[in-house]
């Protein structure tokens, strides 16, 4: 999903417009993937590797008991220990490289990772971008970033201490829901354009612009 530079353009002129009207500051952001996940892909390899060998005993993948210990035709008991471990070892290992590498594939690897994981790290991501591009030190506190994560399907929108104590959260679901149906349809710069018109509309109501209302963060899209 690409913007081109006139997405870019039409992302900053909707937020220009909306800050016309308020005292509030819009920022945007759009990531394509907040976490490369490595550490989901690995604990789904580990898992199935050290499963391995109790699913497979049932199938006959182990050694048989009789009489005083353990045998098997024509062959020493410690021999048969050393090819069963042999074995055991490599079906772990091969299977832990077959679950790693399935599990790098972008589709299969949403599909396997929690969505409370996925949720988690995309808030934590929106968060420090709200950090980092100083929207928590607008003159009133009063900014907005609006964030959205491809890769992981999901939408963020945090708003700064003055805004929290006068507007319920529940609010911006719509702005919310309006990048969502952007993205879904394949064209975020109408997703962004509508989400920055709710979040303008709230801000209005709330925060009417001062005499002199200075642009105090960048109107462009950041795209990391």
């Amino acid at each position: 999903m690409r913007l081109t530079e006139d997405d870019r353009n039409r992302i900053a002129d909707a937020v220009a417009k909306a800050e016309q009207a308020t005292s509030g500051e819009i920022f945007c952001v759009l990531a394509g993937r907040v976490s490369s996940y490595r550490d989901v892909s690995l604990a789904w390899a580990g898992t199935a590797a050290l499963a391995a060998p109790a699913l497979l005993i049932p199938f006959g993948f182990g050694l048989s008991w009789t009489g005083d210990g353990w045998q098997a035709a024509h062959e020493s008991t410690s021999e048969i220990i050393r090819q069963t471990l042999t074995l055991y070892a490599l079906i772990q290992v091969v299977l832990f490289a077959v679950v790693f590498l399935l599990t790098r594939i972008p589709r299969v690897l949403r599909w396997v990772t929690p969505r409370s994981i996925r949720r988690k790290r995309v808030r934590a991501a929106a968060m420090q971008q709200f950090l980092a591009h100083g929207v928590h030190v607008t003159s009133e506190r009063t900014g907005v970033l609006i964030f959205a994560a491809l890769a992981e399907h999901q939408v963020e929108l945090i708003a700064d201490e003055l805004i929290l104590q006068k507007v319920d959260e529940g609010v911006w679901a719509d702005a919310v829901a309006a990048l969502v149906r952007g993205l879904k349809a394949g064209s975020p710069a109408a997703g962004f354009e509508a989400a920055v018109q709710q979040c303008g509309q709230v801000l209005t109501t709330h925060f009417p612009p001062r005499p002199d209302n200075p642009n105090e963060l960048s109107d462009r899209l950041v795209v990391l």
